[in-house]
């Protein structure tokens, strides 16, 4: 099981594993106060996609799109992220404010559609 959490909200003994999915540091965060077991820079969308999308709703299917293309070329970034989804339950920690439009929701849709599949 796949869920999604943002870094601001405190962690939870029903968190299970907890993974950072954003290339950004969050701000305001020290590293120090952040419960995580990895921080997965190299899931996150590539620099030029996210500045491309900047949290515009507008552009939301085509980044979905691309990210997932991404995605799709990068498999040695997600599958330690699937290995322990099909074990336990893992969390997904992001910062953006926008609940709706995030990668994040996008790397757990990507990822429950390869649990469904197998």
């Amino acid at each position: 099981m796949i869920q999604l959490k943002r870094v601001y909200e405190p962690a939870d003994s029903r968190d299970g594993r907890r993974f950072f999915v954003e290339r950004l540091w969050p701000r305001g965060m020290k590293k120090e106060n952040l419960v995580m077991e990895g921080w997965l820079k190299e899931v996150a969308p590539s620099e030029a996609l996210r500045k491309w999308f900047n949290h515009d709703p507008a552009k939301w299917a085509e980044f979905r799109r691309r990210y997932i293309a991404e995605l799709e070329g990068n498999r040695s970034a997600w599958e330690p992220l699937l290995e322990a989804a099909r074990q336990e339950k893992v969390t997904l920690l992001y910062s953006t404010h926008d609940q709706e439009h995030n990668n994040a929701l996008v790397l757990k849709d990507f990822l429950d559609g390869l649990l469904r599949a197998r």
